[in-house]
C-alpha cells in the first residue's frame, strides 16, 4: 500500500500537481468498479477516491446521489466494496482514499472497521459529517494502522478553525471549494486562491481541492491556484454511468487523461 504522504512527496519533488478522481462504489456493479479504478490508474490518477454508497449522502449532489442509490438497489454492501478492494488494491500503483459517513463506521466499531479497511488496502478515509470536535476517535487508531484520516475545510471556517484542522488532518488537506454539495459547476469560486492561501498561511501540508470541478480548464486553474490535488467526482461518475459499462470505462479513461495532461502542462497563472 503506497502511503499518500509518499505520493504527495514524490509529486512535489516533480513540481506536479495530484489528480484523485472520485468514483462510487457498485455502480454499475463491482466488477465494473474494480475495472475503473485500475482503468484511472493507468490513465493519470496519482490518488483515487472511493464512494461507498450510503442511503442519506448529506454532502452529495444529484449525480453522486443517484449512483448511491442504485449501488444500494443493487445490494451492494460495504463488505461486498471491501473484498473487492482486497483483490484490487494490490494492482494499483495509486492509493485509496474511501469515502464514508461516519453511521457505517459507528455501526461496525472503529477498530473493527479501520482494521477491514487496512486489511482491503485502504490507504486513507475521508469522513464528511465527521466534525473536528469527535475526530480524535478515529484520528489515533487510523494513524496506528497507517491510514491517513482527511478533514475537512470549507469556505465558512474560521481562521481558528483552519489552524486547528490542519493540525489535526491526515494525508492532505481537503478544500472544499464552494459551499454546498458536490456537482459540476460551470465556473470555479473566485474565493478559492484566498482559502488557499490563507490554509497555506497555517501549514505546509498538501492541500486538495474538490467540490464543482468538471473540466479541465478547472482543473488547471485550481493547479494555477497553488493546489497540490484536484480532486473530481460527479463528472467521472456521470461518464462512468453513461451508455454500456464498456463505455463508461472508456469514457473515464479519456476524461481522466485529459485532466491529467491539464495539469501537467506549463502554468499559466502564478501559485498562491
Amino acid at each position: 500500500m503506497t502511503k499518500i504522504s509518499d505520493r504527495f512527496e514524490t509529486l512535489a519533488q516533480n513540481r506536479e500537481c495530484a489528480l484523485v478522481p472520485f468514483i462510487t462504489a457498485g455502480d454499475p456493479d463491482l466488477e465494473t468498479t474494480a475495472a475503473a479504478l485500475q482503468i484511472l490508474d493507468q490513465n493519470g490518477a496519482d490518488i483515487i477516491e472511493l464512494g461507498v454508497p450510503y442511503s442519506d449522502p448529506l454532502a452529495d449532489g444529484p449525480v453522486i446521489q443517484a449512483a448511491a442509490t442504485r449501488s444500494l438497489q443493487r445490494g451492494t454492501s460495504l463488505d461486498q466494496v471491501l473484498e473487492m478492494l482486497q483483490a484490487t488494491t494490490p494492482k494499483l500503483r495509486s492509493p485509496i482514499v474511501l469515502f464514508t459517513y461516519y453511521n457505517p463506521i459507528l455501526h461496525r466499531g472503529v477498530d473493527k472497521f479501520l482494521g477491514q479497511i487496512a486489511a482491503a488496502g485502504v490507504a486513507g478515509l475521508v469522513v464528511p459529517d465527521l466534525p473536528l470536535e469527535e475526530a480524535a476517535g478515529l484520528l489515533k487508531p487510523a494513524s496506528e494502522l497507517g491510514i491517513d484520516l482527511t478533514l475537512f475545510v470549507a469556505p465558512t471556517t474560521s481562521t481558528e478553525r483552519i489552524e486547528a484542522i490542519a493540525r489535526s488532518s491526515q494525508g492532505f488537506i481537503y478544500l472544499v471549494s464552494l459551499t454546498g454539495v458536490t456537482g459540476m459547476r460551470s465556473q470555479m469560486e473566485a474565493r478559492v486562491p484566498d482559502l488557499l492561501k490563507q490554509i497555506r498561511g497555517v501549514t505546509d501540508k498538501p492541500i486538495g481541492v474538490g467540490f464543482g470541478i468538471s473540466q479541465a480548464a478547472h482543473a488547471r486553474q485550481v493547479r494555477d491556484w497553488g493546489a497540490d490535488a484536484v480532486i473530481v467526482g460527479s463528472a467521472f461518475v456521470k461518464r462512468l454511468a453513461e451508455g454500456t459499462p464498456e463505455q463508461g470505462l472508456s469514457a473515464i479513461a479519456d476524461f481522466c487523461q485529459s485532466l491529467k495532461t491539464a495539469i501537467k502542462t506549463a502554468n499559466s497563472g502564478t501559485n498562491t
